[in-house]
């Protein structure tokens, strides 16, 4: 049996199922009051916004039995709402496409649809929107939905706003302590270089850089003055959900960028050979390693490196 953590874990999912059912309408005889089921409609959306997929194509998304897909999709073509097309690509598959008739009677279930959703919104704030797309953003990424748009051009970058540096701290703390076991002397370490950073801020010299999707934000750098010569690259972070979008890079090149505005003859940085993404990005960068030296500060032995970089 779960324990009594996992358990209360379960009653809170099972809250949050039984809320968003009715939230949404879901427990209605029929779909946005039309002529069709929740399964049936959610068939044509799958039909209208594809490129001509399979019923194979569909029974795998909306994980439908075969069986009864190919019943549904039957009752649709009786109806004129759909029609099988041989796939040029392969004359033995038929792809599925809406009929006139069956975009005449999609389009209006789209729109309401459509509406519901701007309604439901339209009672918030503008942060509240946010704080409810990035919520519902990550319960996607939590249960491992895939993204359907390309997300290179979701993220912003912007200044940072009370509780940003706390968030800096702890996800520092949390991430490469679950990635590389690193204890509780590094928090100590990043609170210390934020303490300094905030305390000392210089806003003619240095920078904060807080990258953001849909309103949570999952990326950070500073750029800090070590003299008026150098400058120095400090807390790089992207989160899990955030790699693989060039988020990294684009906030080292916004580091650079800053520092040749402001006059830096050399931007330096201090990482770790473990992180070998961070040093991928360096080295697109142009940094080069200058040294490197092993110690043992956060539990496990590893060995830093100094980069540098000539403006």
């Amino acid at each position: 049996m779960p324990d009594g953590s996992l358990q209360s874990r379960i009653a809170a999912v099972r809250r949050f199922n039984r809320f968003y059912t009715r939230q949404i309408g879901l427990l209605r005889k029929s779909f946005l009051d039309s002529d069709f089921s929740l399964t049936e409609a959610r068939v044509l959306y799958e039909i209208g916004h594809s490129q001509r997929p399979t019923a194979s194509d569909i029974a795998k998304r909306l994980d439908l039995d075969a069986g009864y897909l190919s019943r549904l999709l039957r009752a649709f073509e009786k109806r004129g709402l759909i029609a099988r097309v041989k796939s040029e690509a392969d004359g033995r598959r038929s792809e599925l496409a809406l009929t006139a008739r069956g975009r005449r009677a999609f389009e209006p279930l789209d729109a309401r649809s459509q509406s519901q959703a701007q309604a439901m919104l339209e009672r918030l704030s503008v942060r509240d929107r946010e704080r409810l797309v990035a919520a519902m953003r990550s319960i996607e990424v939590l249960l491992g939905a895939e993204p359907e748009v390309a997300p290179k051009a979701c993220y912003i970058l912007r200044e940072p706003r009370p509780g940003d540096f706390g968030w800096i701290v702890s996800r520092h703390a949390v991430l490469y302590g679950q990635e590389y076991g690193w204890a509780e002397p590094f928090e100590g370490l990043c609170a210390q270089i934020v303490a300094d950073f905030v305390n000392n801020f210089d806003a003619k010299r240095e920078r904060c850089w807080i990258a953001e999707i849909d309103g949570e934000s999952v990326g950070c750098v500073m750029l800090v003055k070590d003299s008026e010569q150098v400058a120095r690259l400090r807390l790089l972070l992207v989160e899990p959900r955030a790699r693989g979008l060039g988020l990294g890079g684009r906030l080292v090149d916004e580091c650079v960028r800053f520092a040749r505005r402001r006059g830096y003859r050399k931007i330096t940085l201090w990482t770790h050979s473990v992180l070998t993404a961070a040093r991928k990005i360096y080295e697109r960068a142009g940094f080069k390693l200058i040294a490197s030296e092993q110690h043992n500060s956060w539990g496990k032995p590893v060995v830093g490196e100094t980069w540098e970089l000539a403006l």
